[in-house]
């Protein structure tokens, strides 16, 4: 489970991330509202008037930066290190109220349940971003962090000063409790957004070929056009396998799905590490290639021969089957500025090639 987790996430589940920041910013906007009632209930309730001043002070300002990561969360994806700042402000807001409840009761800084348990609700709120990464990294400081205070007070303290009306007893072994939880509740989550990921996953991929659908593929390709603004060398090429139907009807549908994945196994052998390859309809695929139009015109050329070159082997006895694909090239920026500009472009040049039988690659309009 954690390899996974400590990779970045896809386009897809980046995008659902963003979406996630803003909803934990909004989130955080509310319970920032909400903690303004905490000092004014403990005052209410016969609290000493020194914890609730600390107490509406921390509150006022931590609902002032709850609307400044608001603001930022609105455009998140251009703002990559937002959600790593914003995990490590809510990890960091709590140490710092419970160090200040400690300057006027050392036991309060270590025994606060209520307090404490932003430090859970900081690392649950983390599922939302889809990211792995983010957990451990808001669980590991918020243990790291109280850890480190609650060290630092018991250490510090006489044994008369580990002893509160309010707050009763400071403990090392009631500390070394708390920081186990803030582990398990790491942990707990880590689970959560891994099952989220799955969910994602399967639900942005195509169940036959494993490759990612028409909608990852937009998401994906939103992020490939920002880089190019720095830049680079796109083709998209709109991949046919000829005949399909054809095929579908002589070897059954189980053999022409594995026939499919022998042209999907040859395509993907061709592609650079940072290329991508699609599954846009039944026989109908998308690559995204690194690479001016003229390189990708040869290396679709020199696929077409492998692929003639590599028959399909069909099983219970059958001869093999020999494959073949039609290839529509469009260029960025010159055929296009966008994904769907391409496709279309692409997809306009295969046409004549459908009609002739295939087994070509079209760079040009007719």
């Amino acid at each position: 489970m954690i390899p996974p987790l400590l990779t970045r996430p896809d386009e897809v589940m980046l995008e659902l991330g963003a979406g996630g920041e803003l909803l934990v910013a909004r989130l955080r906007a509310v319970l920032s509202a909400l903690v303004l009632l905490v000092p004014l209930a403990g005052a209410l309730a016969g609290a000493p008037a020194g914890d609730t001043a600390i107490g509406l002070g921390a509150a006022v300002f931590v609902n002032a930066m709850a609307q400044l990561w608001l603001a930022l969360a609105r455009d998140v994806r251009a703002r990559a290190w937002l959600p790593w700042v914003t995990c490590a402000w809510d990890v960091t807001t709590v140490t710092g109220v419970l160090a200040l409840l400690s300057m006027g009761d050392r036991v309060a800084g270590i025994n606060s349940m209520v307090v404490w348990a932003f430090y859970l609700l900081a690392i649950a709120m983390t599922t939302l971003r889809n990211d792995g990464r983010l957990t451990l990294f808001a669980g590991g400081m918020a243990m790291l962090q109280y850890g480190a205070l609650a060290w630092v007070l018991l250490a510090s303290s006489t044994p008369q000063q580990l002893v509160s009306v309010e707050y009763g007893t400071g403990t090392a072994a009631n500390q070394v409790e708390r920081v186990l939880l803030l582990g398990i509740m790491t942990l707990l989550m880590l689970a959560v957004v891994r099952r989220m990921q799955r969910l994602v996953e399967l639900s942005g991929r195509d169940a036959k070929t494993g490759l990612p659908n028409r909608r990852w593929l937009r998401q994906h390709a939103l992020r490939r056009f920002e880089q190019l603004r720095h830049g680079g060398s796109l083709t998209v090429a709109l991949l046919d396998i000829d005949h399909f139907r054809r095929v579908n009807e002589e070897l059954g549908s189980q053999e022409a799905d594995r026939a499919m994945r022998h042209v999907v196994r040859t395509v993907d052998e061709r592609l650079h590490e940072t290329e991508r390859m699609a599954r846009l309809g039944r026989d109908e695929f998308a690559l995204l290639l690194d690479c001016p139009m003229g390189t990708a015109w040869e290396r679709m050329e020199q696929l077409r021969g492998e692929l003639a070159a590599r028959p399909f082997v069909p099983g219970r006895g059958m001869d093999p089957v020999r494959l073949t694909i039609s290839v529509g090239l469009a260029a960025w920026p010159q055929d296009g500025a966008d994904l769907s500009a391409l496709l279309a472009v692409a997809d306009r040049r295969l046409v004549p090639c459908r009609h002739s039988g295939g087994n070509r690659v079209v760079a040009r309009d007719p």
